[in-house]
Formats: structure tokens, sequence, C-alpha cells
């Protein structure tokens, strides 16, 4: 396959993706700012911090973190290269690339979820309504491109180049969920543990469409199993751990080796990132402190992908360079 076709549906998934857990962030918050009493202080810039984006934000909008800046920042702004509605053009431009090598399914789940984002509801007109409504258009929209491909698309190497972007950018998107927590600042040390407190890490869960399997699984919300639940948890598919397993045996149905053995850098790195998850216990995570594991992760993470553009889609530069 080449790289420049491999690429663009590894990135069509990313960007799908990501699109997806920016309307979860977004969903939630905005539900959970109409729940929290009235004397706690709405917090939209967690959301633009999890992102990383906050420099960004701060040279359009200045540093007053407000609701409906935060909203059109992240959703609606096209200068922001990861607002949902950049990464659904950047996905529509990356599937209209390759568009002889997709299903006609996959295409029009894009085209279709593109179009009803553009010309729905602009950053100029939203109110509660009806950008909850737009929010649960993005979330099913990314379900049905999933499903589409899933039952459309030969499941070879083009399959696995989808598979291993959406779950990567999956397991970025949960462990920033879960980093978002630490940008809660509770009024007081005291509201740790209270119902307050519940109503956050309840948010957190439904952010990640965690919230009924965890609850399945553990019954009552504790703080140190929905950690456990996010990030260590092998059967969730939107944890972690599950993420990075997941990844890893696309990658290796691409490269035709074994689990367990490598023959690229993209393989050695994302081994050895699993094989850390696979090791580390609840104890680990608070011995150092979730939010510098979780910083940690991202930097593997970061490791992992570069890696993979190394191994898989520079070839071509490479190769016109010598």
């Amino acid at each position: 396959m080449l790289s420049r076709v491999a690429s663009s549906i590894y990135w069509i998934n990313r960007y799908i993706e990501r699109a997806e857990n920016y309307a979860r962030f977004v969903e939630v918050n905005h539900g959970l700012s109409m729940d929290l009493p009235s004397d706690f202080q709405e917090q939209w810039r967690p959301l633009v911090e999890t992102t990383g984006d906050q420099d960004i934000f701060e040279l359009k909008y200045g540093d007053n973190y407000s609701k409906f800046d935060v909203i059109n920042f992240l959703v609606f702004d096209e200068g922001n290269v990861n607002s949902i509605m950049s990464c659904l053009n950047q996905a529509r431009e990356n599937a209209r690339t390759v568009r002889e090598m997709i299903s006609n399914e996959m295409w029009l789940q894009i085209n279709e979820l593109y179009l009803n984002v553009k010309h729905g509801i602009s950053h100029q007109n939203w109110d509660e309504y009806n950008l909850t409504e737009m929010l649960r258009i993005i979330k099913n929209g990314s379900h049905s491109f999933e499903g589409a491909m899933h039952a459309t698309f030969s499941h070879g190497e083009g399959w696995h180049f989808g598979m291993m972007g959406r779950f990567l950018e999956r397991a970025d998107k949960t462990a920033r969920i879960l980093d978002m927590k630490y940008y809660y600042l509770l009024p007081d040390v005291q509201d740790v543990d209270t119902p307050l407190d519940m109503l956050l890490w309840s948010a957190l869960l439904r952010s990640a469409g965690a919230f009924e399997m965890y609850r399945q699984k553990y019954g009552e919300l504790q703080i140190n199993n929905i950690i456990t639940f996010l990030a260590l948890n092998v059967n969730f598919p939107r944890s972690m751990r599950h993420c990075l397993i997941a990844a890893e045996r696309s990658m290796h149905e691409i490269t035709g080796t074994s689990v367990f053995s490598f023959s690229t850098k993209a393989e050695k790195e994302l081994g050895k990132f699993r094989f850390e998850m696979d090791y580390t216990e609840l104890e680990d995570i608070m011995n150092d402190g979730l939010h510098e594991f979780l910083d940690v992760f991202q930097t593997k993470h970061n490791v992992v992908s570069r890696a993979i553009y190394n191994t898989f889609f520079a070839i071509r530069s490479a190769a016109k360079a010598s």
C-alpha cells in the first residue's frame, strides 16, 4: 500500500475520533454547568487546557475562558486546527484524496457528517438546545462511520492503518479526559470525596462514554476504581490500556510480525509502551501522582506517533531525499 494512502486512512480515523471526543468534552461540561451548585464557578478553561491549545486560544480570545468563547473555539473555529469543524474538514479532505481506495459508504458517511455540521448551526446562532443536538449528531456520525468502515472496507492493511489511528487517538483523548479532573479546582480541600466531587467524577466517566459500563463493573463511584477503569481495564474499548493493545494488534497485522517481536522502530516503541501499561497497577499511578502519570503517558504516546510517521508515512520523502 502506498504510504500516501495509508497516511490518509490513518488520519481520517484520527480526525473523526478527535471530533467525537471533543463533542463529548463539550456536551458533558455543558450539562455539568447546569448541575453544579449556583456558588460553584463554571469551569471551561479545563477543556482548552486538556487539548493543549491554551496558547492559541489566548492569542485569539484572551485569558477570559468564557463558555461562549470556549465552545466557539472547540466546535466552530476553523482557525483552530483541532476544532470539531477543522477535524471534520481534514477528515473529508483526506477521504477525498483516497476516494477510489475506500468504500462508497465510508465516503458518504464522512461527507454527510461534514455537511450536517458545516450547514447546521454556527458560532453566531447556537443555543442550549441546538448545540446539544449537533453534538449528538457528531457522536452518532462518528459511530456510523466506524460501522460503515467495519462492514464495507476490506480488513487488510488499509483497515488496520485506520484502526491503529483510531485507537491511538482514543488512548490520547481518554488520558486527557482523565487529566481534566486534575484541572477542576474544588472550592476547598474539604470537598474531596463529597457529593460535589463525585458529580465531577461522574461527568468525567460520561465524557469517556464509560458511565454505564463502569457502574456494571463496580457499582458505586469510587475514585480509585474510576482511575483503574479508564486507565487499565483490558475489556473496555475506550480505556487507555485496551486502546494500546488494539493499536499494537493492528500494527503487527500490517508488518506481519508476531506480538512480542518487532522489525521496525514503530513496533518497538508501541510494544514497549503497551508492555509498561500491562505491568502498571493503580498503586504505581497513585505513587507517581495521577497528573504526572498522565503527562508521562502522553509523552510516550507522542514518541509512538512520531515513530509511526517515520516508519510508515515518511518513506516517500526519505526515498526522494536520497
